[in-house]
């Protein structure tokens, strides 16, 4: 019956979206165009996201292209925004990073005379096997994957014809570099390992003549033709569009492309977008919201992600050491936690330039997957329960971001194993799935531990989830003490947190 509901209401929006996407074309030349460009975005904001992303709360994001070949700026920077640094004269990250960083690197490293485009000839990807990519993030437990198609230097991993508009040489993968495409065989790959493909898509570009003039022939000749070669060719499950930040709907038009998108696109039926189209669109507009290096998550009825990487960039970085890598603890808690509050954690992996994953990254993953092969129906396909976690006392007023461009990710250290002095800690996340809900502790409780303000049904099971064992537990007013086993090593469970199931909630 929910999945009747759902295509009727598709069926519904549809109708509107062909209505109002005529509309808003008569609309430019007669000065009615915001007003009809807000009923259409009514008619997209009212699409149903699919619930398969609901359900998969781990995906993992991929950024790879010729800024993998010098993969180098300062830690606490983001590497994709190498050209942008280093023709800009100008950075932003943590760690104070130095503006002339990059320029100075380029010089020493590649030539006084050299251009962030040769590193285009040198994206050779030669070692690139997506089979073993799509393994990978399988054994990972990732239900989903996201690609960059396209970041904001305008190199396309697709042989595009409109990626060479304006610059007068080619600047995609199919003619220089690699010379092949990247992308097909990478949809191929994630869909043969059951995996969602996502492709990421930058609206804008930084040094692309038609944008730098704000001229209506980047909208025309090149946005909108460039993002429906990539949905032709590849259609995709998922969209993840960025880059919205500086311009009003009024010039990007998105509108009208998102309509093409669900109406005539060959994925019309199926496909996810998010919600960076326009300059303010974030968190009010497209499908699922999106969040990027940040704690607090959003406060919706949709669905929402978190974006971040295992350092502090999404492309690699060879100037990340071993403390600037997540620890396999910290990506686990920051899941349950993202996962508790209705959320998604889609965790970045950067590929150097011959297409191989680094190995402490690997590792992470497979750190993640052992746990979610234990734990995961603690995870995947759950909701929100009534609280999301249990606090102890103490002061909750944080601010993990003062000083910062981003919130490192041992926020989450901070808020569990590790607590500030006076500050409160979470004690417990909680996800539910049915009438079960799901404890997951951060740490061994000991010999008992306590769940405030809740009550079982008189044949709930309490069980410790990878072990099959039956807990005993004891009603304390409206409080539930549960009676911890002995541990015993021949279990075997990841130590990164336990997962205690509690089977019929009131």
């Amino acid at each position: 019956m929910k999945q009747r509901r759902i295509a009727g209401l598709m069926v519904a929006v549809l109708l509107v979206f062909a209505t109002q996407a005529q509309e808003v074309k008569r609309a430019w030349d007669t000065g009615e165009a915001k007003e009809k460009q807000t009923q259409l975005w009514e008619a997209i904001d009212a699409r149903p996201v699919p619930d398969w992303f609901g359900d998969a709360k781990f995906g993992i994001f991929i950024h790879w292209g010729p800024y993998s070949v010098p993969a180098w700026s300062p830690a606490g920077t983001y590497t994709e925004w190498y050209q942008n640094w280093l023709q800009s004269h100008n950075i932003f990250g943590n760690n104070n990073p130095d503006k002339d960083g990059i320029p100075n690197f380029q010089k020493n490293t590649y030539g006084a005379e050299s251009s962030y485009y040769d590193f285009g000839k040198m994206f050779k990807a030669e070692l690139y096997d997506p089979a073993e990519w799509a393994d990978l993030f399988r054994r990972s437990g990732a239900k989903y994957v996201i690609l960059t198609s396209k970041h904001h230097d305008g190199y396309t991993l697709w042989p595009n014809k409109e990626a060479q508009n304006a610059r007068y040489f080619p600047w995609n993968a199919g003619a220089v570099g690699a010379q092949k495409d990247l992308i097909e065989p990478y949809m191929t790959a994630m869909r043969d390992a059951g995996l969602k493909a996502g492709l990421y898509y930058s609206l804008f570009e930084w040094y692309h003549p038609w944008y730098q003039d704000k001229s209506q022939k980047f909208i025309d000749k090149h946005y909108h033709p460039q993002f429906k070669d990539l949905i032709n060719r590849y259609s995709p499950d998922l969209v993840y569009a960025d880059g919205e930040w500086s311009d009003e709907e009024s010039y990007w038009r998105s509108g009208e492309l998102l309509t093409w998108l669900f109406t005539e696109s060959p994925c019309k039926d199926d496909v996810l977008v998010n919600d960076r189209w326009f300059k303010g669109s974030r968190h009010k507009h497209g499908g699922y919201y999106t969040t990027e290096y940040e704690m607090e998550g959003v406060d919706s009825d949709k669905p929402w992600e978190e974006i971040r990487g295992m350092g502090l960039s999404f492309g690699y970085n060879r100037d990340e050491d071993i403390e600037d890598y997540n620890s396999s603890q910290t990506l686990i808690l920051m899941l349950s936690d993202i996962v508790s509050r209705g959320g998604n954690l889609c965790l970045n992996v950067g590929p150097s330039a011959d297409g191989k994953i680094p190995v402490i990254m690997q590792e992470r993953l497979l750190q993640i997957g052992a746990w979610l092969d234990v734990n995961g129906e603690a995870i995947y396909g759950t909701t929100k329960w009534k609280r999301d976690c249990q606090w102890s006392k103490g002061n909750r007023d944080f601010n993990f971001k003062e000083g910062k461009a981003y919130i490192e990710g041992d926020y989450i250290l901070k808020l569990t194993v590790d607590p500030i002095k006076g500050k409160a800690h979470k004690e417990m996340f909680f996800t539910q799935k049915g009438e079960a809900v799901y404890t997951i502790l951060p740490e061994w409780p000991g010999q008992s531990f306590t769940i405030k303000d809740i009550a079982l049904k008189s044949n709930a099971k309490v069980t410790l989830l990878g072990t099959g064992k039956r807990l005993k537990t004891k009603i304390k007013g409206n409080n539930l003490e549960v009676i911890m086993p002995a541990f015993d090593p021949a279990w075997k469970l990841p130590g990164e947190a336990y997962v205690i199931k509690l089977g019929a909630v009131k």
